[in-house]
This record gives structure tokens, sequence and C-alpha cells, in this order.
């Protein structure tokens, strides 16, 4: 039971990861890709007269269990598999987030990112509200998230996945790097 209680090396899950796009081709030719499962519940629950809700969603339906498998699998694994560790952080990582005023060390993201407190502060505000609306815009319209075209659309060699994941990587560089710790300054 140990083992799957530690974080799997890269080899063994990454391999994992990428034989999902095979077996959901030769299992029903279907796509991989999480971000088109909101539209699909939007067209189930709120069938109005939009004619991007206006399709057939129970031909996607099994994009709903598998989100459903991936909640509840989340759920499961937070529950019955962890070890009460704290979450080992590199040292340098913590001393930057501690120089911004972040020293949360339980959890996977600090609570002062992160939490109904954290959302009552300029810095929530735009980590949580702001960046989540970038993030369903950017998801929208590029067509996919980085799931259905960094995994599903490379392995099918598509040219805008190609060009989605290279903007993905730029982004998400340039927020790591230059727009975060500028947000992260914001009361400090």
């Amino acid at each position: 039971m140990e083992w799957i209680l530690q974080p799997w090396p890269w080899y063994v899950s990454g391999p994992l990861i990428g034989l999902t796009v095979p077996l959901l081709l030769i299992l029903g030719n279907k796509a991989f890709g999480i971000s088109s499962s909101l539209r699909h519940i939007c067209a189930a629950c709120a069938p109005a007269n939009i004619p991007f809700f206006r399709y057939d969603w129970r031909q996607e339906r099994w994009n709903l269990f598998y989100v459903a498998g991936v909640l509840i699998g989340g759920a499961i694994a937070a529950r019955l598999l962890t070890t009460g560790e704290p979450v080992v952080v590199d040292p340098r990582l913590m001393e930057e987030l501690s120089s911004y005023g972040i020293t949360s060390t339980e959890g996977l993201v600090p609570s002062e990112l992160v939490s109904w407190d954290a959302l009552m502060h300029p810095r929530g505000l735009v980590m949580m509200v702001a960046g989540g609306f970038l993030v369903g815009f950017g998801t929208r319209y590029a067509g996919g998230c980085t799931s259905g075209h960094s995994i599903m659309g490379l392995s099918n060699l598509q040219w805008p996945s190609l060009v989605a994941t290279i903007c993905f990587m730029a982004g998400g560089f340039l927020m790591a790097n230059l727009i975060l710790p500028y947000i992260l300054r914001l009361s400090h």
C-alpha cells in the first residue's frame, strides 16, 4: 500500500496518462479533454435556446462519467490515501514565498492564497476571481484545455494543439516568473 501513497515518477505516470489517448480512440473514437464537460453539463441542465448549447449532449455523456470519476477519485485520494505528513516543498520555494508574506505550510495551496479569508483581500480576489475568469476565457478561446490540446491534440498531430500548447507553456512561464511575483507583492 505504501507505493500508492507516494508520488509516482514521471516515467510511470506520464505513459499512463499518454495511454489514455489510444485507449479512448480504440474504445470509441473519443477525444480526451475536461473543459468540454462544463458545456455538456450546461446543455443538459439548462437547455436554453442558446445555439452553443443546442446539440445532442447525450452523445458525450461518457465525458460526464469520466469527470465524475475524476472528482470521486480525488475525494477518495484526499480522504483515504494521505499519510498525514505535511507536503514536502523545496526550501528555496518556501523562502521565496515567505518573502511575499506567505508562510502557510499546510495543504497543497497556501491558505493565504486560496481561502474564504484570502478572497476578501485584493491579492486573493485577483488570484481566484480574475484568474478563474482568465482560465475560463482562455480555455474557450483556445477551443480546449491543456489536457485536451497537450495530450490528445498533440498525439493526433493537430497543428492548433501545438500552437495552443506553446501558448500554454509561454503563458505559464510568464505568469510564474513575471506576473505572479507582482500579484503576491500587492499586500506585502
